[in-house]
């Protein structure tokens, strides 16, 4: 059996348990639904709060607030099963078998840079709270390439998720987030998350760089913060599709605040084991009626490999 289509039936078995484990669970019962709606809206305030306080002291007040309010939240039975859509600052992220969520979020500050807040919450038989609060530690992690865990976290506000299967039979999955850093520059982040020993654990050996078998464990892009940037998943064609970045002139190299898309894009092959890079991909869109907000197409319709020369 060809190794691909191995990995394909271990995803689906993951899958199908991990959906039969959420079916299982008891519906938001109408009381538990009542309190949740109510905690929703005073959730709701408190983050906008945060949002338009005047300066740190207040801005991080409204945030602890916000915490402890989220966390009574999640604490009530099979709150799990409950969307919190009116949270428009927060990224609340489902991983595609239903058996944990990420939810993230930043707290801009008033020198220009950002604390990231979040958690792991896990899907639960009993509709009980079992999750892993985020501790970000940006500033403390050295080396960007080391793996981390939930209490050394390179904190980052996720807006997708991607399952995966290696050969070793051990799900995991990649997580695509933004993470504005500070008055210069913004990056956005390839993470990777997976479970070890019943503890989250980010970073994997998986990422080519290079065609000489260098592989990092997290992909950090750095760039212009007046600049924008695609990184997103293209699913039907399996590739994570990024610009590529380059200063304005060859003597600005490693100064990223110099750094903005030139125009190509490189892309990640999904593989069972590692991701391939794949350089010089031509992303052809289909126009959109919101082109004129994002200064360019952002409806990928093709996706097509130039030849290098």
């Amino acid at each position: 059996m060809p190794k691909a289509f191995k990995s394909l039936i271990i995803l689906a078995i993951v899958l199908s348990c991990a959906l039969s484990k959420t079916s299982a669970q008891q519906n938001i019962t109408t009381e538990n639904k009542s309190k949740l709606d109510k905690l929703q809206d005073t959730l709701a305030v408190l983050s906008e709060a945060t949002f338009s306080a005047k300066d740190n002291l207040a801005r991080f007040e409204k945030n602890t607030q916000f915490v402890k309010k989220l966390i009574s939240a999640l604490k009530i039975t099979d709150a799990y099963n409950y969307g919190f859509d009116s949270l428009k600052r927060i990224s609340i992220l489902p991983s595609p078998d239903r058996s944990f969520r990420m939810i993230t979020w930043y707290v801009p500050t008033d020198e220009g840079t950002f604390r990231y807040y979040g958690t792991i919450q896990m899907a639960t038989n009993d509709g009980s709270l079992k999750m892993y609060p985020l501790t970000d530690q940006t500033e403390k992690i050295s080396d960007q390439n080391e793996l981390t865990n939930a209490k050394m976290w390179f904190g980052a506000r996720y807006y997708d998720i991607i399952p995966m299967v290696s050969s070793t039979k051990q799900p995991y999955w990649i997580l695509l987030g933004w993470k504005g850093n500070n008055q210069k520059t913004t990056k956005k982040v390839i993470e990777v998350l997976s479970f070890d020993k019943d503890e989250p654990l980010f970073g994997k050996n998986i990422f080519e760089t290079d065609k000489k078998g260098i592989y990092k464990n997290r992909i950090i892009f750095e760039y212009n913060k007046l600049n924008a940037m695609t990184l997103k998943f293209e699913r039907k064609l399996n590739l994570i599709v990024f610009d590529h970045l380059a200063p304005y002139e060859p003597s600005m190299l490693n100064n990223y605040e110099y750094y903005v898309a030139d125009l190509t894009f490189n892309a990640y092959k999904l593989n069972s084991d590692k991701l391939a890079l794949v350089e010089n991909v031509d992303l052809k869109n289909e126009p959109s009626p919101n082109d004129e907000f994002y200064g360019k197409p952002v409806k990928a319709s093709t996706v097509v490999i130039k030849p290098n020369h």
